[in-house]
């Protein structure tokens, strides 16, 4: 008897048998449908055995879908990114199948087109105007057509019954634009073309392999990798190619760049489109279609069945860390995928992760250095402002230096960037009656002003509330005041000094979508901005060309909180900022106003000198066994009751193995204390890299038996320590 496995996406330990009904044709792989309780579900077939006696009874599969199946090396993937996140098998195969509709083939319908036959000699205004719309439009519905011309629906179909008009059977969601790598690239530097060269090469050779591209801001890292992407696709007629980019960086402007260089846009897979689009998407990568496919972290789980070649952009990027859910590293998993499934994988960032820089230190990555900025373009010069020596004036967040140079980029007809990563107004809203601090319900998380829209906003969790008149605790009206600077605060100051300045801010909460970034964007790029305000979303991905002054006005703002790479995060984000200046032919320059000028991190900035700042982080690191020199693992509890999530986190611990190589920290009342009315507590496990730190995680959950309301999330390789 022929039975199939099959992995449902449900918290379930392992595979289900079920048999293969006669006439059903099951391939491993495939997604299919089987009885599971008192209902169906929707699963994929994990792998075939037989039984030669078959005395088991088992329930039969109902149905396959007509999409192409999961191969193996990527089932062999998706098995191993469970064991190694301490997730559920189900759980990571959720996130490969979260388009269901996209398992069955794209709906029809029938457009119109232009017909064969002569047009008659005599034609009302009406059919006069559809034909000449027909001639310039693209083909649609009879409906759409008689709607867009603002006719009735019966003038088209006479001329189609006159044969003026025609039509024919369509998709809806159509295959995507073929690109072409035969158009011609960018002329490369010397620098540049050794590059591009050696990961052409890693292409053609195929197997498994991972370089990093070392670049400063503007040396032309996309103009490197895209030269590596037209190899892929020449190899191959079928081959497809992932690049990976923050969110953030998801810009029209990057689209274009690969639309200017490949002659189509790539395929999009991020949080910002519509079910139709995801639909759309994931089926075309599902058959090999969509060549190109530019995305978020989570495309990292895309079915491709031709994948040749996987770029992570800004690899160091936080935002590729998968903070609920399963909870995973887009970048490491990607290597993984690459491993498995036998494809060149490429790193690309101006400001390598210390993990990234070590393994090409050691040989284990191919190491692709370049160190200068093509043309007459060059880095900005970075200056620090002492700000206890250039104190701004009472109630303001800008010193006089700073301000003075926003006044002479003005004059002079130029553009600047202030940066602070705080949104609103101010972070922090007390009584200055009774000193209460306002804080989103059943946590212990600062509530944040929002001067413009009149409201205070919790951004881990967003709660929201009208600003209140007076203080909830002791009554006090008109006690309530904003405590330290969001760019909304940066801002008013800005027009209160600068009132002729045109100026934008830039953020998650002044942008609502993709279009308004992207328009955006487009002012400031031609010039319609004098002064842009924002957070860390400008801070890659944005060439201006007329911008050549970056401001910081706070530069120790991460350096505070208990963070293992709070420095070298820090050093990757004002590196970042301070790159947007300077890259046309104009000289930039950089402000970074601190408190601290005389700290390594400061001095490695001004001095434009990132390797011995890292040096000595490494050195700290290794002291410490702290990665890319030993591992770490999270352990978080939570629970609804404070005394009891004490209790339970002393159980938890006392139930930690004793293993060679590994030590156990807490527990310690997690920093973000209470999140949405549960208590939180921490441990973090160190180990020594020869330990297989997954498999202790999972054995040490596995001999713990929590209350129902209990949450327990382990987090390997953390990157948040809240």
């Amino acid at each position: 008897m022929r039975f199939a496995r099959v992995q449902f996406m449900l918290p379930l330990p392992e595979p289900f048998d079920y048999a293969i009904p006669e006439g059903l044709h099951v391939e491993p792989g495939q997604v299919v449908r089987a009885p599971l309780g008192p209902t169906d579900r929707m699963g994929v077939v994990w792998d075939i055995g037989e039984e030669p006696d078959g005395e088991r009874e088992l329930k039969e599969l109902f149905s396959t879908y007509p999409s192409p199946g999961l191969s193996q090396p990527f089932r062999d993937f998706i098995s191993w990114s469970a064991r190694y996140t301490c997730a559920n098998p189900g759980a990571v195969l959720r996130m490969v199948l979260r388009s269901p509709s996209s398992l069955v083939p794209s709906k029809t319908e029938l457009v119109v087109l232009p017909g064969q036959a002569e047009q008659p000699g005599r034609l009302t205004p009406a059919r006069q105007r559809v034909l000449e719309f027909v001639e310039q439009a693209m083909p649609m519905t009879q409906a759409e057509l008689a709607r867009e011309v603002g006719v009735s629906t019966s003038v088209v179909k006479g001329l189609i019954d006159l044969g003026c008009l025609q039509t024919d059977l369509r998709q809806v969601d159509p295959p995507y634009r073929l690109p072409d790598p035969e158009r011609e690239g960018f002329e490369l530097t010397d620098e540049q073309a050794s590059a591009a060269d050696h990961l052409k090469g890693k292409v053609r050779n195929g197997g498994f392999s991972v370089s990093l591209i070392d670049g400063v801001t503007g040396s032309g890292k996309t103009e490197v990798y895209f030269e590596a992407i037209a190899e892929a696709l020449r190899q191959d007629e079928h081959s497809q190619v992932l690049i990976l980019l923050p969110e953030i960086a998801l810009t029209q402007a990057i689209m274009k760049r690969f639309e200017n260089r490949f002659g189509a846009q790539p395929t999009e897979w991020h949080s910002g489109l519509s079910d139709a689009e995801r639909r759309r998407a994931w089926r075309e990568v599902a058959h090999g279609r969509a060549r190109i496919v530019v995305g978020a972290r989570s495309a990292l789980f895309l079915p491709f069945p031709n994948l040749r070649l996987a770029i992570v952009d800004e690899e160091h990027d936080g935002s590729y860390k998968q903070e609920d859910g399963v909870v995973y590293h887009a970048r490491n998993l990607c290597i993984a995928r690459g491993r498995f499934e036998g494809f060149a994988t490429v790193l690309a960032s101006a400001t390598p992760a210390l993990e990234s820089l070590s393994n090409a230190r050691a040989g284990r990555f191919d190491y692709l250095r370049l160190a200068a900025r093509p043309g007459a373009s060059r880095l900005p010069d970075v200056d620090l402002i002492d700000m206890r020596q250039h104190a701004p004036d009472k109630g303001d967040w800008l010193s006089p230096v700073l301000t003075r140079e926003l006044a002479g980029t003005l004059a002079n007809g130029e553009q600047s960037l202030l940066f602070l990563n705080r949104r609103g107004y101010a972070p922090l809203v007390l009584c200055k009656a009774c000193g209460e601090k306002l804080k989103t319900p059943g946590t212990e998380n600062w509530l944040t002003e929002h001067r413009y829209t009149g409201r205070l906003v919790c951004h881990l969790t967003g709660f929201s509330m009208r600003r209140p008149d007076a203080c909830p605790k002791c009554g006090a009206r008109d006690s309530l005041m904003g405590v330290g600077p969001g760019i909304e605060r940066v801002a008013e100051e800005v027009r209160r000094k600068l009132p002729e300045a045109r100026l934008e801010l830039l953020s998650s909460d002044t942008v609502q979508s993709g279009d308004d970034i992207r328009a955006l964007i487009m002012r400031m790029e031609q010039g319609e901005i004098d002064i842009l305000i924002g957070t860390q979303m400008i801070a890659k991905g944005h060439n201006f060309p007329g911008l050549t002054l970056v401001g910081v006005v706070d530069a120790d703002a991460s350096l505070k909180g208990g963070d293992l790479r709070a420095g070298e995060r820090t050093f990757q984000l004002l590196s970042q900022v301070a790159g947007r200046a300077g890259r046309a032919e104009k000289l930039g320059r950089a402000l970074l106003q601190t408190y601290d000028p005389e700290a390594p991190l400061m001095q490695a900035l001004a001095h434009t000198d990132r390797d011995s700042f890292l040096d000595c982080e490494e050195e700290m690191r290794m002291v410490m066994g702290m990665p890319p020199h030993g591992r770490l693992a999270a352990l978080i509890l939570s629970f609804p009751d404070e005394m009891e999530a004490a209790r339970l986190g002393r159980e938890i611990g006392m139930a930690a193995p004793n293993a060679e190589g590994v030590e156990v920290w807490g527990p310690a009342p997690a920093p973000i204390a209470v999140l949405r009315g549960r208590w939180r507590w921490r441990f973090l496990v160190r180990s020594d890299l020869g330990v297989d730190l997954s498999a202790y995680m999972a054995a040490w959950r596995k001999t713990l038996k929590l209350p129902a309301q209990a949450r327990l999330q382990i987090d390997v390789d953390p990157y948040s320590f809240l």
